[in-house]
């Protein structure tokens, strides 16, 4: 089953990986105006192949692989494992890239939660045919993207969400206070091979080329130690599939444009700007059409809909209801981001706060750098109360007694009357974290000691480090 024998067969990256596959520099003509956007892209050189196997390509796109690393294929061999492998097979491997007799292995399919409830399929190649998918994008990349719609922005080069969030804000402030949700269900899932391999065939004259594409698509899916045949979709997992996704959805940008709307979409989730409901409509009742019959997609009612952009999110943002409307963070990230935080600082865990905060900052500074592009701080702020209050009760929680909550208050400068006050307390650890006796024995700056970054930015003094000694856990 597949070209390498089991033994050194290689493995893939997760779902973050494969998000991250496309080179990050920025390639000449990623934005285009529309008019210099070819209707129908020219099918390019014959030999693109030879471009695919070239070594420096190569060895970019190994690098690539073995940087987003990630967990092995059917055939259990690691990225690490990939460079030795090649060493050996290579000159074999390229002669069957060459010829066009390469045979890629089944995906792995794994099961993985949304962030929104519900499961989402990936499929994971194996190292060895994630590293060829690799050297394939970085041949088409540069050719196709620049043909591709300004108003797409999900896995291109020089392109991010923000970028995204903020191109529907100006549509928003300018007067577009309606918004066109359109959620597709299982999009990945759904891809109709031909029309996909019709569309590739159109800027793809490398027949080997082309018929290795194929392979990828048709190469099956094991689960349960069973491989089913795969005739529709595009395995999330590898890193051709961002490529061929926004392949297919060209098409729907060009209808877009054609049409002269405002629009933006980040992969397969598209938001479409009108200035009033009745125009929102008519606008999805129209390109619904389009997308279930043009391109055979199905539409997920249950999470598109006609609304002011505020009531919707998008790419985790939303935006408030103002004359220069505001970036904020949608309710359920923040409700998700709770929920994350809560199992990071779970009061009967045995954890230290040294190590608590240690995991939480890892956590905090990610999503930081991400959500921290909103446009309302006093939302970070009150994040950053919450987060150091759940620190507080769950520091009281391990103290435990009420002779070692005293002697711990007294430590930290708290008087003797109001530490006992504290300490006897018949109240649980969630209301006293909110109590002046911890508020001043366990301060911001303490936690700031501990290296737990702040959502917020701080203003005034700076950080005190190392003024606190080590909390005491009693088990």
């Amino acid at each position: 089953m597949g070209d390498i024998p089991p033994k050194i067969q290689p493995t893939l990256a997760s779902t973050a990986a494969a998000r991250s596959e496309a080179p990050r520099a920025a390639l000449r003509g990623t934005v285009s105006p529309i008019a210099a956007r070819d209707t129908e892209r020219h099918a390019t050189s014959l030999a693109l192949m030879e471009k695919v196997v070239e070594r420096a390509n190569c060895q970019t796109a190994l690098k690539r692989v073995l940087a987003n690393k990630g967990s092995p294929g059917i055939d259990g061999m690691t990225v690490k494992e990939l460079s030795g492998c090649l060493k050996t097979h290579w000159p074999a491997i390229k002669e069957r890239l060459l010829t066009g007799t390469y045979q890629p292995q089944p995906v792995q399919r794994v099961e993985i939660p949304k962030p929104g409830g519900g499961m989402r399929s990936l499929g994971i190649p194996t190292a060895l045919d994630r590293f060829i998918q690799q050297a394939i994008l970085h041949v088409l990349q540069p050719e196709w993207d620049s043909s591709f719609s300004d108003a797409s922005y999900g896995f291109r080069p020089g392109r991010s969400a923000h970028q995204a969030v903020a191109r529907a804000q100006e549509y928003i402030a300018a007067g577009y206070e309606w918004v066109v949700d359109i959620d597709l269900e299982k999009f990945f899932d759904r891809v109709n091979h031909d029309k996909l391999m019709g569309r590739v065939a159109k800027r793809v004259a490398d027949k080997r080329l082309l018929k290795l594409i194929r392979a990828f698509l048709n190469a099956g899916a094991m689960e349960n130690g069973l491989v089913s045949l795969t005739d529709t979709g595009t395995p999330q997992g590898g890193p051709l599939s961002p490529l061929l996704s926004n392949l297919v959805l060209d098409e729907l940008d060009r209808e877009l444009e054609r049409r002269g709307h405002r629009f933006v979409r980040y992969a397969d989730d598209c938001n479409i700007y009108v200035k009033s409901e009745r125009a929102g409509q008519r606008v999805m009742a129209s390109i619904v059409r389009f997308i279930e019959k043009k391109l055979k997609l199905k539409v997920n009612w249950e999470k598109s809909a006609v609304a002011q952009p505020g009531k919707r999110k998008f790419l985790g943002f939303s935006f408030t209801r103002e004359e220069r409307p505001r970036r904020r963070i949608a309710p359920q990230a923040i409700a998700r981001f709770k929920a994350n935080v809560r199992a990071l600082t779970q009061r009967t865990r045995g954890t230290s706060v040294e190590q608590t905060a240690k995991r939480l900052t890892a956590y905090l500074d990610g999503w930081k750098q991400y959500f921290g592009f909103c446009e309302t701080p006093s939302v970070l702020e009150r994040l950053d109360t919450w987060i150091r209050r759940r620190l507080r009760a769950k520091i009281w929680k391990q103290w435990k007694q009420g002779t070692t909550r005293f002697a711990e208050l007294r430590k930290r400068g708290i008087g003797k009357d109001l530490a006992a006050q504290t300490a006897g307390s018949c109240h649980g650890p969630w209301r006293l974290s909110n109590s002046p006796a911890l508020a001043i024995g366990l301060p911001n700056a303490f936690f700031d000691s501990l290296g737990l970054i702040r959502l917020a930015k701080v203003y005034g003094a700076t950080r005190r480090t190392a003024v606190y000694g080590p909390v005491r856990t009693v088990v």
